[in-house]
C-alpha cells in the first residue's frame, strides 16, 4: 500500500474553540465544553471551568486521565500539598480514586479514556460518568435550559453487518 492509498480525505479540519461556548452547569458550578466525545472507545476530551468552592463526589477512574490546567487552583483532598495551578499538567492511571476540590475556582482540558465511577460518602454508587453520560447530560441540560450546544468532534461508525 501506498501512502497515498493510506491518507484519509478531509474536507476541512476537525478543530473545536472552547471560547466558542459552553454548556453551564453541566454539574452543579461545572461548567463544560465538550472537545470530543466518543462513546464507542470511551475516550473523551474536556474543556472544564469550575466555579469557586467546587467539591465534586470521590470517584474511581477505570482508565487514565490527562489533565492540564489553564487557570487557577485545585487540589485532591487526599493530596492537599499536591496543589495544580495554571500550567500544571496532572497524569492519573487507572484505578486511582480521589476527590476534587477547588476553593478559588479553576479551568482546563482534560483528556479521559474509560469512566468516573462517582461514590456517595458510604461509598456506594452515586453515577457512573463516560463520554456517553456526558453527551446525554449536555444535550439534556442544554435543552431544558435553552442553552446552544457547542459543536464537539463526535467519532464513530453506522453499526451494522459486514458485506459478504
Amino acid at each position: 500500500m501506498s501512502i497515498a492509498q493510506s491518507i484519509k480525505h478531509q474536507d476541512r479540519l476537525l478543530t473545536v474553540n472552547v471560547k466558542a461556548g459552553e454548556i453551564k452547569n453541566a454539574l452543579p458550578g461545572v461548567h463544560v465544553t465538550p472537545c470530543y466525545l466518543d462513546q464507542d472507545n470511551g475516550v473523551w476530551v474536556i474543556y472544564a471551568r469550575f466555579d469557586a468552592g467546587t467539591l465534586l463526589p470521590r470517584h474511581f477512574h477505570t482508565g487514565f486521565v490527562h489533565f492540564y490546567t489553564t487557570a487557577g487552583s485545585w487540589n485532591y483532598v487526599e493530596h492537599p500539598e499536591d496543589v495544580q495551578t495554571a500550567g500544571s499538567y496532572l497524569f492519573e492511571p487507572a484505578g486511582s480514586i480521589h476527590t476534587f476540590s477547588s476553593e478559588e475556582g479553576t479551568e482546563g482540558f482534560m483528556f479521559v479514556q474509560g469512566a468516573n465511577v462517582n461514590l456517595n460518602d458510604d461509598d456506594s454508587l452515586m453515577f457512573i460518568m463516560d463520554a456517553g453520560w456526558i453527551e446525554r447530560t449536555i444535550h439534556a441540560v442544554a435543552e431544558q435550559t435553552g442553552q446552544k450546544m457547542p459543536r464537539y468532534i463526535k467519532p464513530g461508525a453506522d453499526v451494522k453487518f459486514s458485506d459478504q
